[in-house]
């Protein structure tokens, strides 16, 4: 009768702790699913579409004469070139802001840790670039 108790005992803690460690790892599994699947979903929405890109998207899905292509063309150009202007004034600004920043973190640092912040932040710098270039 006791090794029967202890038996039913030993049963239910085993099934409870393999019932847990399902929860666990099928939450872990969804969570590494989906950081995934929306991580990608993410990553593609925020590059910006190049201009071709747009005409073509709108030639498909709107039926463009090539006339409107190209007007469209002409008046994504304009309208690239008048933001480009509209925000070249603060890009003295915005750099000024960063090498303030950088600046204060480097003075915090060792000198071991500020040439490794930057070689970091050279890294940084390029992929901006590669970015801008877009």
């Amino acid at each position: 009768m006791e090794t029967t108790k202890k038996r039913r005992r030993e049963a239910a803690v085993l099934f409870f702790v393999v019932f847990l460690l399902g929860g666990v790892f099928g939450g872990v599994g969804d969570h590494l699913w989906d950081a995934r699947v929306h991580g990608e979903q993410l990553a593609t929405s925020n590059v910006k579409a190049s201009r071709q890109q747009i005409i073509a998207d709108s030639t498909h899905q709107l039926e463009l004469t090539s006339d409107q292509q190209n007007q469209l063309a002409a008046i994504l150009e304009n309208t690239h070139v008048r933001w480009q202007a509209l925000y070249a004034p603060l890009d003295a600004q915005k750099e000024a802001i960063r090498q303030e920043g950088r600046a204060q973190i480097r003075e915090m640092l060792t000198p071991e840790q500020q040439a490794k912040f930057d070689a970091m932040m050279q890294r940084y710098d390029e992929q901006r670039k590669k970015d801008a270039g877009r």
